[in-house]
């Protein structure tokens, strides 16, 4: 047995990319894509063709270069569910992170867009950074059956608040951590020291303890040390690098994380938004990293979508 096999005993193992090749090759459950993976998928000669059919349909429909990047994400998308048997995280524009109603308003036309590719919501979870706003659309969205995966998770307040919007599953991130206390001056860290690591499972802990259903999907590492750590988590993202490394090491993992015994969580919390923004101000390393992937997000988006201008107009 390899540690990929065995942490499929114990965790739902979701594919953290956009390129097919990678996922056809690890088998994952899920897949979940950001503006920057579908950026890279869409420079390989690979998917040509899901690139080209936006492309043909933004000029036959006049479509302005926004409306042709979320026909790609969908074109992506699409093809995705025809691969892994559960669901593909499709994710809302960076730069509605701060305006729920447009957010909502992005969530149903997606949906609509992979209806009309005979993909019913069910395949879907819609993705949506966690701030106050993003939250908020996240509750109106399930409400309304429309399933959700709140990312850019950084603080346990975060969590908190996604949990009372009943979101369906929150991405806390763990290297993006790490790196934070890193270049502040931490460390060394070990696997079981690692803050993005104490971070989930702290999380994790909280959920499990108060008999929350939003599911926990630990995102974003930078080695197999972290992903060893949190073995057992609801459900872990991994990029197709670190796939490999666990495919090609030898062994067993040791279950880390157990909803039969999740360890003390904190106290309840309770936030308003007040209480919430204050909570996120008072951790300077989830401001941060908050504001940090938001402006990155939004950069790649620009960038595909200048590219996507580009192709329009030749």
């Amino acid at each position: 047995m390899n540690k990929l096999e065995s942490l499929r005993e114990m965790s739902v193992v979701v594919a953290d990319t956009g390129d097919m090749g990678s996922i056809e090759a690890f088998k994952p459950t899920d897949s979940t894509t950001n503006p920057t993976l579908i950026l890279k998928a869409s420079q390989m000669e690979a998917y040509k063709d899901l690139v080209e059919e936006a492309i043909t349909w933004g000029k036959k429909a006049g479509a302005k270069p926004g409306q042709v990047t979320d026909r790609l994400a969908v074109n992506f998308g699409a093809a995705l569910t025809k691969i892994v048997p559960g669901r593909v995280s499709t994710e809302v524009d960076a730069d509605l992170s701060f305006d729920t109603a447009a957010t909502v308003e992005k969530a149903h036309g997606l949906i609509a867009a992979y209806k009309e590719r005979g993909v019913e919501r069910e395949r879907i979870l819609i993705k949506i950074a966690s701030t106050w706003e993003g939250i908020q659309a996240a509750c109106a969205l399930q409400r309304g059956g429309i399933d959700c995966n709140l990312t850019l998770l950084f603080s346990l307040a975060q969590a908190v608040a996604c949990a009372d919007a009943k979101a369906f599953l929150i991405s806390p991130f763990v290297g993006r951590i790490l790196d934070w206390h890193v270049k502040a001056g931490g460390g060394p860290y070990t696997a079981e020291t690692d803050p993005g690591v104490v971070s989930v499972r702290q999380i994790y802990a909280y959920y499990k303890s108060y008999d929350i259903k939003t599911v926990v999907m630990g995102a974003s590492f930078r080695n197999i040390g972290e992903i060893e750590a949190l073995a057992g988590c609801d459900r872990l993202t991994i990029s197709p690098q670190l796939l490999a490394e666990l495919a090609k090491t030898d062994g067993a993992m040791t279950r880390k994380l157990d909803a039969k015994a999740p360890g003390q969580p904190p106290q309840p919390l309770k936030l308003d938004e007040k209480a919430f923004r204050w909570a996120l101000n008072e951790d300077a390393m989830a401001t941060e990293k908050l504001s940090d992937g938001i402006r990155l997000f939004a950069k790649d988006l620009a960038s595909l979508r200048k590219s996507v201008a580009e192709r329009l107009a030749g």
